[in-house]
């Protein structure tokens, strides 16, 4: 909400700075962004009265002008405006004057004719940034008066950034009212008289969707001139505003929207049919815009229709077909209640966001559409002319909600805000919001006025009266609770614990979106179907992530893009997949890792890191649930890992998840480049540890035995540690394998694995029958599952 300091102060005028006015409003929650002033620093500048214009002897784009300032005489300018000419009246800059960027004005001659000044435009003074000619001044403009004080520019705008529970706020009847609150005065808006009737003539209405308007109020204006001008002081207070003048009738509807916080729309009478219809749009209904565009509806969009159709799209935005234009004579004026979810996210499916949107999704006011339609009356009739007709309001009373009380106990505020509020003080501040209030025995009763939609209960009221007393005066005092120790089961690895291990190996965290874009999430999880956004913030961010590496990927390839040559991330985040239409949502930990295994340096060569090194990392961040002996690293296809240099990880048999080089094909289709790994794990899996428990250590010797057995090359080591324990007695306290060797007196396609077994009992000396059948055992067991035999 952007409006001018002086606007404000006509409705409430506190004795206080605009910076003291600035930190009341932020501290009472309407957080100031900006305070700017309306217009640079210029002097010298006073209004001219051009009397007479003649070509230039010697140029044919300038023109001398007679320019009549209040001075004895008329001053001879040479200007080379297009829209000079006689009689109007502009900023002119005298001789001495300062324009903006301290350019000063002094006599000059130009192509051989004396110039005693400068004619202004917009862009001149500072008030816009582009301007195809002179700025017009109304013809009655005081000649000679300075065009600051003509114009009231020592003025500044006031921007707030409005939280979306305070859209009572968005207009400066709003503001005002809170000043008001927060300095104890009197606010006094401009008078607002019902406008009577001069003719009877109506346009039927008729409200086919009571729950989404339950109020519709308009007004038919007869005989208006719509080429007059909008007056120079409503002007400037819609641009200090933020909104350019448009015409007389579209800039009233923005002045009211502004002072009261109504959004209003006109129709050209002439151009409707039948009468109006508040409905929902039908399907495929097509529904041509103000701004340039057509857009196609459907049930979802409430609509203003007429017998030809849509001609407006309800609380965001009117159609071109019955636009107000210059051959206008009769319109439609019409103010309207809409309920803040039929309107919430209507404007942002269309590529839209209008001041009328912006207002309605967060709440009007339901008892204001009447004043609205009588103050555009008055001051449409004021700069326009015509005839107003009788005010048609339809209601639907049911569907209009009605402020239900809310109690409020003086003990809670006390308990609350750790303060003691004197009990006038409470009804002052409440009264002065506009609240009904009456006394009970343990505080108020207080009904809530129509537009604070944000009221409903005790603790709205509380936060009311802390925010007008003021935060800065509340009692500073450390919290007092009863905390119950929640239990910390010792076998379930805390968080931090895992992000500790993956960056003592050289990872960083990242937090990407949960929502992604779909394109991407089809290339690198094309199993799963993404959940759609119903309301997306971009086209590029509308999934629900299936996994954590498409934000991964992404936040790689912008650190690649930017010359980063060793990247290493992790997230810890939820994955959202559809399991018989349920939406589940998965705890999972993921990451990323490229480049060099270690920095540049001169005591290690470089070498880029390979499936083994990454493989290095997850058994240390799984060691920390202490069974690294239960894990296994399958070969297993995945359509976007590359076939040789990938693994599912399993864990006592059950998938916990993968670990491989992205695919070449996806590198090359995301324009990567190789060599990058991925890994993914079910975090609520990797966090169950095990609890330590004490073996005391046996008096009684080890014996070990070691064993080279040949198997084939596509044998792996869990596969061999598998069948070994399986076989071997409980005596058998560690298993190692200590070499690998294929070659030379090794069959082609097999390889030699040398194994040592450490055997120990805890209650007695094993004898070497009891060794040797437990060796015995292993190699049959070997024999039998992996056709492995002793190397000769």
């Amino acid at each position: 909400m952007k409006f001018s300091e002086q606007w404000l102060r006509e409705w409430v005028n506190p004795d206080v700075s605009t910076e003291v006015l600035a930190e009341q409003l932020t501290m009472a929650g309407l957080e100031v962004d900006a305070i700017e002033a309306v217009a640079p620093e210029f002097s010298g500048v006073v209004v001219g009265e051009v009397l007479k214009v003649e070509p230039h002897p010697d140029a044919d784009k300038l023109r001398v002008c007679q320019v009549n300032v209040g001075a004895d005489e008329a001053l001879n300018i040479v200007c080379g405006a297009a829209n000079v000419r006689e009689g109007m009246r502009v900023p002119t800059a005298v001789v001495g004057a300062r324009l903006p960027g301290d350019f000063k004005i002094k006599k000059s001659k130009l192509r051989g004719v004396q110039s005693l000044g400068m004619l202004c435009s917009e862009k001149e003074l500072g008030l816009a940034e582009s301007a195809e000619g002179l700025m017009e001044l109304p013809a009655n403009s005081p000649v000679g008066q300075d065009v600051r004080d003509y114009l009231e520019l020592n003025d500044v705008t006031i921007e707030l950034g409005l939280t979306p529970n305070r859209g009572d706020c968005l207009s400066i009847a709003g503001v005002a009212r809170e000043v008001g609150v927060l300095n104890r005065c009197v606010v006094e808006p401009p008078a607002m008289d019902e406008v009577p009737a001069q003719h009877q003539d109506g346009f039927p209405v008729s409200l086919a969707a009571t729950e989404d308007c339950p109020r519709y109020v308009g007004r038919v204006i007869k005989g208006i001139d719509n080429a007059a001008e909008t007056p120079m002081w409503m002007q400037e207070r819609l641009r200090r505003s933020g909104i350019r003048s448009l015409g007389p009738v579209v800039d009233v509807t923005n002045y009211v929207l502004l002072e009261l916080g109504q959004p209003m729309h006109a129709f050209d009478l002439a151009k409707l049919k039948d009468g109006i219809s508040v409905r929902r749009a039908e399907q495929g209904e097509t529904l041509a815009l103000l701004n340039d565009t057509e857009v196609t509806l459907d049930p979802e969009v409430l609509v203003i229709a007429d017998g030809n159709g849509a001609q407006a799209m309800a609380g965001v935005m009117g159609g071109s077909p019955t636009a107000v234009g210059e051959q206008t004579c009769d319109i439609f004026l019409e103010s309207a209640s809409f309920n803040p979810d039929t309107i919430a996210g209507r404007a942002r499916r269309f590529g839209l966001h209008t001041d009328s949107s912006h207002r309605f999704e967060r709440g009007v006011d339901p008892q204001l559409q009447r004043r609205a339609v009588e103050r555009a009356t008055a001051l449409l009739l004021s700069i326009v002319g015509g005839a107003a007709g009788p005010v048609i309001d339809v209601m639907a009373d049911e569907s209009m909600a009605q402020r239900q009380p809310v109690a409020l106990r003086a003990s809670r505020i006390e308990q609350v805000l750790g303060l003691t509020v004197d009990r006038s003080r409470v009804t002052e501040i409440l009264e002065r919001l506009d609240m009904v209030v009456t006394t009970t025995e343990e505080g108020w009763s207080v009904t809530p006025p129509s537009f604070r939609f944000d009221i409903e209960i005790e603790e709205d009221l509380i936060e009311e009266v802390g925010r007008i007393i003021g935060y800065d005066e509340l009692p500073s005092a450390p919290p007092r609770a009863a905390l119950n120790i929640q239990p910390k089961p010792e076998a379930q690895l805390p968080k931090q614990r895992l992000r500790q291990a993956l960056i003592s190996c050289g990872y960083q965290e990242a937090v990407t979106y949960s929502f992604v874009d779909p394109k991407l999430q089809q290339v690198l999880s094309p199993r799963e179907q993404g959940i759609a956004l119903s309301n997306p913030i971009s086209s590029d961010l509308s999934v629900m992530r299936t996994t954590l590496w498409p934000g991964l990927v992404q936040a790689l390839s912008y650190n690649v893009n930017r010359q980063q040559e060793r990247v290493r991330l992790f997230e810890l985040g939820l994955s959202f997949n559809k399991q018989d239409d349920e939406i589940v949502q998965k705890s999972m930990i993921a990451g990323v890792a490229y480049g060099d295994l270690m920095p540049e340096q001169w005591g290690e060569p470089a070498r880029r890191i390979d499936f083994y090194d990454v493989k290095a990392d997850l058994e240390k961040l799984l060691a920390l649930s202490g069974s690294v002996d239960t894990l296994e690293f399958a070969v297993e296809a995945h359509p976007v890992l590359h076939p040789g240099r990938s693994a599912r990880i399993y864990r006592d048999g059950t998938p916990l998840g993968w670990l491989g080089a992205l695919h070449p094909a996806v590198e090359k289709q995301l324009s990567l480049p190789g060599g990058i790994y991925l890994f993914e794990l079910d975090l609520e899996t990797v966090l169950q540890g095990n609890v330590p428990k004490f073996t005391e250590i046996s008096k009684y010797p080890a014996i070990r035995r070691d064993l080279a057995i040949v198997v084939a090359e596509t044998v792996t080591a869990s596969q061999v540690a598998k069948s070994v324990h399986a076989a071997a007695p409980e005596s058998l306290v560690d298993l190692k394998l200590f070499d690998v060797y294929a070659g030379e007196h090794i069959d082609s396609g097999r390889k030699s694995l040398a194994l040592g077994l450490t055997l120990q009992a805890q209650s007695r000396t094993l004898t070497d029958e009891e060794v040797d059948a437990a060796i015995e055992a292993v190699v049959s067991r070997l024999n039998a599952d992996l056709d492995a035999t002793l190397r000769e």
